[in-house]
Order: C-alpha cells, then structure tokens, then sequence
C-alpha cells in the first residue's frame, strides 16, 4: 500500500485535477485508488449534508467506495481558509483523527492520495498546517505547479520547504491553468533542471481536464 500527499504551488492550480488523473491512471494500472480530502472548506448543502465538490470528483475518478466521513473527515460551508472555517463552526481539527481515518482508508485500498487544502503551509489551526498533517503522515509528496507567471518562484520555494520538512518530494505535475502563458516551454525546461524530483506529468488546459486520466507508463517513477 502507498500513499502519496498532493500539494500545490499555492490555491486553485489544479490539486483535485492532478489528483483524479492520478487516480484514473492508478485505477487503469489494476490497482484500487482513492482519495482523501483531509479537511474542504466551501462546501454547499445537499440533503442536509455538507458536500464538497473536490470529493465528489474523487469518488468518481477513483475506483474504491469508501465512508464519506473517512473521504473528507471536516467539511466547513465558508469558502474560506480551513483554520478560519473551524474557528468559526467551533471545531478543532484533529491531526489524531486525521491519521486514523487515512490509516482507515489505508487498509482498504493499493494507493491513497491524500489532497491537501491550499498551499503546503496552509494552516488547518493556529499550530499545524498542511506540512505538518504530512510529517505526520509520513508520506512522499507530489506538488502541483499551476503553470502561470510566477510559478518558478512558488514551485523552487515549495519543493525547497517540502525537502527541509525531511520528506520525500517523489515528483511534480504541470498544469497548464493559463493557457496563453509567454514561454510555456522555457518555463517547464527551467522548472524540469532545478526542481529536486521528476516531472510526472503535464496537464494541458482544457474544460475536461478533470475527466482526464495520466497514462499508467508515466506512472511508473513513482514507487507504487
């Protein structure tokens, strides 16, 4: 069994597409694959349950049924930044049950990738955040690049934090979230000849992105 934790280069580059990509070329490999989603603010109500939209596409992308509350253990309505989502509904995120529930989903399946919210230092309280679910965890890291003006700082600054977090960086996806980005290719060469890790895969910009699947041979860098 592994387990992969999916961070990003910052909020809205492309996580929950990498993630369900994954899933689709993990599920394709003949290997059972879900997802968590730790902890999603900006959920809406559905039969008087709070649902998040990145969980439902990982229920479709992935090819195992598991408990909603082990998917996606807190669910917060605010749109907002998850410690400030907790605070307001009056609840402490737990990083114990956290654990518990991805070691819950663990038994279940070949691959669990486990999404974080935001960035890699996206708070979930005042004294944890998303690094410090994945030094929990004990989990190689893929980190998202959402491929824009900007992103080689935030992506040498990511990787840079995840290695001095004493975690394995086992590679990097590029998502093209800017379509007309100036010198895609010589912003991907850079990023491929001083990133720590391999390029995985590269997402193209597109509306069915998240229907999308990466081909299981791309898959065959990561320890599986």
């Amino acid at each position: 069994m592994t387990t992969y934790f999916i961070t990003g280069t910052d909020t809205d580059v492309g996580k929950t597409v990498a993630t369900c990509q994954l899933l689709r070329g993990f599920a394709a490999s003949g290997l059972r694959a879900v997802a968590m989603k730790p902890v999603a603010s900006g959920c809406t109500v559905l039969d008087g349950e709070l649902i998040n939209s990145d969980v439902v596409a990982h229920r479709a992308a992935g090819n195992v049924m598991v408990p909603a509350e082990l998917a996606n253990p807190y669910r917060f309505a605010p749109a907002i930044s998850p410690h400030l989502a907790a605070r307001e509904a009056g609840v402490s995120v737990s990083l114990d049950h956290l654990i518990d529930c991805a070691a819950r989903l663990q038994a279940l399946t070949d691959v669990l990738l486990i999404e974080g919210a935001g960035g890699w230092h996206a708070p979930l309280s005042d004294d944890a955040d998303m690094q410090t679910l994945a030094q929990r965890l004990g989990a190689p890291v893929i980190l998202v690049v959402g491929m824009r003006l900007g992103c080689l700082n935030h992506a040498l600054l990511s990787a840079n934090a995840i290695v001095a977090a004493g975690l394995p960086l086992a590679g990097w996806i590029a998502n093209r979230i800017a379509p007309a980005m100036d010198r895609y290719d010589d912003n991907l060469a850079w990023l491929q000849s001083h990133l720590p890790a391999p390029l995985i895969a590269e997402i193209g910009h597109s509306p069915d992105a998240l229907s999308g699947e990466i081909a299981p041979q791309q898959l065959v860098q990561l320890d599986v």
